[in-house]
């Protein structure tokens, strides 16, 4: 009789690119994303949420080849049509917005929070899924609702606990980087290559530098390793006019504007962009949001491709300490920007937009950076079973603590090993466990046993200092929930 081959067993392990969140860090998501909600709600802003699969169609800028969507999406076909998991927020936004326009209100403000996916090569910090956190409005044309946009991204930096002066909202106007290109001789279709090269190269100022980027402006770039990178061949005083615009920046933000008024001289498009900057600045001085707290920067060039007016990004201002051992800022944690194109795919028709996105990711992982946040959730109040006979008795201990607001649970393990009890509560960060066995029960008490102050204790006390700091308690039974209270609070 032949040997049936015995079928391998399947790698317990996480996809590439992917990863597992467990209690405290799914916790403290949670808290974070309904904190920053109730700012959006504060401001008027509605939820929505939307399904995790588009057409590819819908989502615009990728489209199916031959076999296989192109890179960026997870994408299947399905009955002769190609669906994929979305790869941000904004796109859903503007299917809802065309297929929904005539039961919507117009503006329409809506938050929106969830995971997104990119079908990219994961490297350090870089996932295939993490979340989004977005707020946008959709039919405004006014920068006032880009001026709104910035106020409430200050607020809720500040709300989740970001203080203030360690962040900074810096904001630009793609419409005056459109000024320079014109006045510097690169808008036209013929120009678009240079123009193309140029836009990157100003992109790289943060890593290459004025000098690196002036290089690539002109006849090119060599790096450390010896790669020459082309450039975009302007002379020397179309070069000046972008380093120039590049360079803008002043101590004050009526100097900036007034040196930006002077690059785009001669440009109709660049100057409306440096009034709507101005205007932008009356709007936020006007609610008490002074430039420490959001900057007009001409530094800010995201989303070159994307966005067709104010552009804003959120930057944390303290050091950390890299891989590496080496101090570094922070950097970004949020950006956005107009974009009054989209949703003109559906319809044909112009419908301004703009609007922010958080990463929450990495704010997280700011406020833990700054010890703002605890690295570990208080877990549940543990009650110990000490007699199976009892177990209704432990469920009604845990039903009162349930019922007066404590998270609280009955171990339901082998309660064989008393031992084994205590080292689960302290596996889930219990800070509080009950224990009642028979006796306790004939004499109508309960030992309860503050495990935070026991393992504080257990590090360094003496024997004389663990008898004068008891962590457990013999207390009578009717007062088991005041106790509970007590060690909480004290550790609160």
């Amino acid at each position: 009789m032949a040997k049936i081959k015995k079928q391998p067993r399947p790698k317990a392990q996480t996809p590439k690119g992917f990863q597992d969140y467990f209690g405290a860090d799914v916790t403290a998501r949670n808290e974070m994303l309904a904190t920053i909600a109730g700012v959006y709600h504060r401001y008027g802003f509605d939820a929505l949420e939307t399904s995790a699969v588009e057409t590819v169609e819908a989502l615009g800028k990728f489209l199916p080849d031959v076999d296989r969507p192109n890179e960026g999406v997870f994408a299947w076909e399905e009955d002769n049509d190609w669906l994929a998991l979305r790869y941000d927020l904004t796109a859903p936004l503007a299917r809802v917005a065309a297929q929904y326009r005539n039961d919507l209100p117009s503006p329409y403000r809506r938050y929106a929070m969830g995971p997104v996916w990119r079908n990219e090569k994961p490297g350090p910090g870089r996932f295939r899924q993490f979340y989004q956190c977005d707020a946008d409005t959709v039919g405004a044309g006014s920068v006032a609702a880009d001026a709104e946009i910035c106020a409430m991204l200050a607020d809720t930096l500040e709300a989740v606990g970001i203080e203030r002066g360690d962040y900074i909202i810096r904001v630009n106007n793609r419409k005056v980087l459109n000024g320079v290109m014109e006045v510097a001789g690169l808008s036209g279709d013929d120009k678009e290559a240079e123009r193309g090269i140029v836009l990157r190269a100003i992109d790289k100022l943060d890593r290459l530098g004025p000098e690196g980027v002036r290089a690539l402006l002109g006849e090119g770039r060599k790096d450390a390793s010896g790669d020459f990178t082309k450039g975009a061949g302007l002379a020397d005083a179309q070069a000046e006019v972008v380093m120039g615009f590049m360079e803008a920046k002043r101590d004050t933000g009526a100097a900036t504007v007034a040196r930006l008024h002077e690059l785009v001289a001669g440009s109709a498009l660049g100057v409306e962009g440096v009034e709507e900057l101005e205007t932008i600045a009356a709007l936020l001085a006007a609610q008490g949001y002074t430039a420490e707290r959001i900057e007009i920067d001409p530094s800010v060039v995201r989303g070159l491709g994307y966005y067709t007016g104010p552009v804003y990004e959120a930057e944390l201002t303290f050091e950390v300490t890299d891989e590496k051992g080496r101090p570094r800022n922070f950097g970004s944690v949020a950006g956005g920007g107009r974009y009054d194109d989209l949703v003109k795919r559906f319809t044909g028709q112009e419908v301004p937009a703009t609007g922010v996105s958080i990463g929450v990711d990495r704010l997280l992982a700011a406020l833990r950076a700054k010890g703002r946040m605890d690295q570990t959730a208080v877990g549940p109040v543990v009650v110990t079973v000490m007699d199976r006979d009892r177990m209704s008795d432990y469920q009604t201990m845990v039903a009162e603590l349930r019922n007066a607001g404590i998270r609280a649970e009955v171990y339901l393990g082998n309660p064989k090993n008393f031992g084994n009890q205590l080292k689960y509560a302290d596996k889930r960060a219990s800070p509080v466990a009950i224990i009642a066995g028979s006796d306790e029960f004939d004499k109508g008490i309960v030992q309860i046993k503050d495990l935070i102050l026991g393992a504080e204790i257990a590090k360094n006390a003496t024997l004389e200092e663990w008898k004068d700091r008891p962590s457990q308690y013999e207390v009578p039974r009717d007062q088991m929930l005041a106790k509970v209270r007590e060690i909480l609070d004290t550790h609160s």
